[in-house]
């Protein structure tokens, strides 16, 4: 306890951190307080009560609950993430896009317009969707008032463009990642209702305290295992010797590259579920696709096809994620320039595919093991556990949480040790976001 409170002295010392620390609570202030605003010309008690079952209630947790009350900030970060993920795919399919990626900061800077411009185009799109969905049938004739949707089809892309700068507000001027964050704080709003509503279920007679316990101890244990997974593994590493040249004497020095088995992070997870909210999206525009098997099946949480897409496409993402991220044929490159080799294989071409190798068959069971821990809800909910509740044993939410939390926390205890205070841990570091050096170029890592 003393370390403790010794740690938040010492941040609470470096003006910086301080600095950080407080634009990053405030900017999470007025997210929260802009997510009670309801939109103009609607009423509270008109707003349709589905949006809590299913995707849409998932989707209502990521947006903090503003989904359900229908407000200014309904639509949250998802349209953007959902953008994000068109961008980096015209990145493999478009040869402009993939210029664009190799040019560095000016490429970055026109991948984020067309990122920005598409997010409006796919928040506008929803926003009318949401409209005709999320509100009940006897405030219909305002929907079909033009002027009541044209407002407020601008108000809800106007609110997910301020919410996304809000988000790059926090990674500028705050600590952490902004936009994980805000998707983090609003699976924290939700989760102190989840737990009070199986608390009082299963006082109720649902299976009693004695059931509850069991969960609580459960979910514990899951969340146990989200850590290790979420963190990955430094001890898988790829062995390598560098030439040193020096007095007339030719020597060698054994290094290492780390590589995670998870170098992914959460991103495959929030970019999986972003895709798995289309057939929710679908319905919204054509409410008689509803009752198709199939879109039934998509659309619903528990269903075995949903999670069966589900995890496959968090393994295709995790492949494609650690790709993008982790570029062999550079660090073979970079070894190659600083005289480094891995023992046994050619310099070149052949290192960059032994390490290529190498990680396809650490990302596999990093993925699977992502997957597994993505359909927990879905075994909770058939166990009998609440719906709510059952979101946090595994899932997006649980995985988010984990990664957002180890994210911050490692930034934190990187600026304590840059000024020559312990680490948040005394057991060792926190093992976030980090780079990857291989012969003098470093390749981030989330």
């Amino acid at each position: 306890m003393r370390k403790f409170f010794t740690t938040l002295s010492n941040i609470w010392k470096i003006d910086d951190l301080r600095v950080r620390i407080t634009n990053t609570l405030l900017f999470l202030l007025i997210y929260r307080v802009g997510s009670f605003v309801v939109l103009p010309g609607v009423n509270p008690n008109s707003i349709s009560k589905g949006g809590n079952e299913g995707l849409t209630g998932l989707l209502n947790m990521f947006a903090g609950g503003s989904f359900a009350r229908a407000s200014i900030f309904a639509l949250g970060v998802m349209p953007y993430i959902s953008a994000s993920i068109v961008v980096q795919l015209l990145g493999i399919a478009v040869p402009y896009f993939a210029k664009l990626q190799k040019e560095g900061e000016s490429g970055r800077t026109q991948i984020n317009k067309w990122t920005r411009w598409l997010t409006i185009g796919i928040t506008a799109l929803q926003a009318i969707g949401y409209l005709k969905s999320q509100i009940n049938p006897d405030t219909q004739m305002e929907i079909a008032n033009p002027f009541f949707t044209i407002l407020n089809v601008c108000v809800l892309t106007a609110g997910t463009m301020f919410v996304m700068w809000l988000g790059e507000k926090i990674t500028d001027k705050g600590i952490g990642n902004g936009i994980s964050l805000i998707i983090m704080v609003g699976i924290i709003a939700a989760l102190p209702g989840a737990f009070l509503t199986e608390f009082q279920a299963r006082n109720a007679g649902a299976g009693g305290l004695i059931t509850f316990i069991v969960e609580i101890v459960a979910l514990i244990g899951v969340v146990m295992f989200t850590v290790l997974i979420v963190q990955g593994t430094r001890k898988v590493a790829v062995q390598y010797a560098k030439r040193i040249v020096g007095n007339k004497q030719y020597g060698g020095v054994r290094q290492y590259i780390p590589l995670k088995v998870n170098a992914a992070g959460v991103m495959p997870i929030i970019f999986a579920q972003a895709l798995m909210f289309i057939p929710a999206t679908i319905t919204q525009f054509w409410p008689k696709l509803g009752s198709n098997p199939i879109v039934m099946q998509l659309a619903d949480y528990q269903k075995w096809g949903h999670n069966l897409v589900f995890a496959i496409l968090i393994i295709v993402f995790t492949f494609f994620y650690t790709a993008i991220t982790i570029n062999p044929n550079q660090m073979a490159e970079d070894m190659k320039k600083n005289g480094g080799f891995i023992p046994g294989i050619k310099p070149g071409r052949s290192t960059a595919e032994f390490i290529d190798g190498v990680i396809s068959k650490i990302t596999l069971p990093g993925s699977i093991f992502l997957a597994i821990i993505a359909i927990f809800p879905a075994i909770a909910g058939v166990m009998g556990v609440n719906s709510g509740f059952a979101r946090f044993f595994g899932g997006t939410s649980l995985i988010i949480l984990v990664g957002v939390v180890l994210d911050t926390l490692q930034q934190i205890e990187s600026h304590l040790l840059m000024r020559h205070y312990d680490g948040l841990m005394k057991t060792g570091r926190i093992k976030g976001r980090t780079s990857v050096s291989a012969g003098g170029a470093s390749q981030s890592v989330i």
